[in-house]
């Protein structure tokens, strides 16, 4: 048996007059994805605990198949895993986001999703005038970042920053004991961005530059049971985020490569496809995380969000479908990490919507992908946890 996971990022979503009451799920042309549904049998499952916050990173974490109320040690660290970057017995793991500001409001999460080329740029001036000993940068995806600060403040409150876009920065800098480290480091960042030429070149473009960064989700490293260890079984994680991709190393499977993969609309879907594909000729089981959906949520673009759907379906999901003939028999799990509403233009905690396809199981209610008709499914689950035991279960 093969075991397949696809995760749509912050697909699930509320109803939107702009369609029609409709959710961008229920609005979107996915008929793969409501293949899945009416073969298979679902539900909604409460994927965010609530002593946790309505992150990818608890997100993922639970579909994984870890409870993060036990497991959760912070997002940066799973970053840092990702990255190969040992954090030591010493070392706290910040997010570092490349941002643009104007005055004290954050307008822009993502300095315009920079290049990674041009990000890399950047880091390395920062790490130049900012690194010590004790201080490391290291340059990940567009404008995912890795501070690594040894013995930093450990009980800082901080913000994600697509959650505070045209608001107050000075109302929402990390705040707790020690918070002044922190604070010093973002405000010595300023002046060097200011400078560099990698800007002037993006403001001569008429892009946004990158002209701050965000330090937020620190943590210790984390140890986990591998999933070859729970279930005896190998296999691989595809994903352009590096939150993901660390979570999949820590739980013993090997980061897929595909090219041109962005963690943004502009994403190589139809490589993820091939690769996963390809992943299940050599191993059993192949975790596929497509971020566009997710992203498009917190733009609050409603057509992009239908847009990114719609891809994920004819592009990952369709040729999946039409490539498991020459794999064998495969189980597959599809789910959203947590919702990203367009009205919120952030991540909320309500329920969304799963499929379980390829068990033995007799098709429930469920006629469709979607919100509403995920409530009418014979599985309603309590914890995202749970999901990868109902994959793995003998029917």
């Amino acid at each position: 048996m093969k075991y397949m996971v696809l995760v749509p990022d912050g697909a699930a979503d509320y109803p939107l007059d702009e369609l029609g009451g409709q959710t961008p799920l229920e609005a979107a042309e996915t008929p793969n994805m409501d293949r899945l549904a009416r073969e298979g049998v679902g539900g909604m499952v409460q994927m965010i605990p609530a002593e946790r916050p309505p992150g990818s990173d608890v997100g993922n974490l639970e579909i994984f198949g870890y409870d993060s109320r036990v497991h959760y040690t912070g997002r940066s660290p799973l970053e840092a895993a990702s990255m190969g970057v040992d954090l030591g017995a010493e070392g706290i793991a910040f997010r570092m986001n490349l941002i643009y500001r104007e005055g004290d409001t954050l307008i822009d999460y993502s300095a315009g999703h920079i290049e990674s080329e041009e990000a890399g740029e950047l880091v390395a001036e920062l790490a130049a005038e900012l690194g010590q000993e004790h201080i490391r940068l290291y340059p990940g995806v567009q404008y995912r970042h890795l501070l690594v600060y040894d013995n930093a403040p450990e009980e800082l409150v901080s913000y994600p920053p697509h959650d505070i876009m045209d608001q107050s920065i000075s109302a929402h800098l990390p705040a707790g004991k020690g918070q002044e480290k922190i604070r010093v480091l973002m405000e010595a960042a300023a002046p060097i961005l200011a400078a560099s030429p990698v800007n002037a070149a993006r403001i001569a473009r008429g892009e946004r530059p990158a002209n701050a960064i965000w330090l937020w989700g620190s943590g210790r490293a984390l140890t986990l049971q591998t999933i070859p260890q729970r279930f005896g079984i190998s296999g691989g994680v595809i994903s352009a985020v590096d939150l993901v991709r660390g979570i999949g190393k820590s739980a013993g499977l090997e980061v897929i490569e595909v090219p041109d993969i962005t963690g943004y609309l502009d994403t190589n879907f139809e490589g993820k496809a091939e690769y996963a594909l390809a992943a299940l000729t050599q191993g059993d089981f192949v975790y596929v995380h497509v971020e566009a959906p997710d992203e498009a949520g917190h733009n609050g673009d409603v057509q992009a969000k239908v847009k990114a759907i719609e891809d994920f379906d004819g592009r990952v999901v369709a040729p999946i479908l039409a490539g498991l003939d020459r794999i064998g028999s495969c189980r597959i799990l599809m789910a959203p990490d947590h919702r990203t509403p367009i009205a919120l233009r952030t991540h909320s905690r309500d329920p969304v919507p799963f499929v379980l396809w390829g068990t033995d199981a007799e098709p429930d209610a469920m006629v469709a992908y979607g919100e509403k008709s995920a409530e009418q499914g014979s599985m309603q689950v309590d914890h995202g946890h749970l999901l990868m035991q109902y994959l793995m279960a003998n029917d």
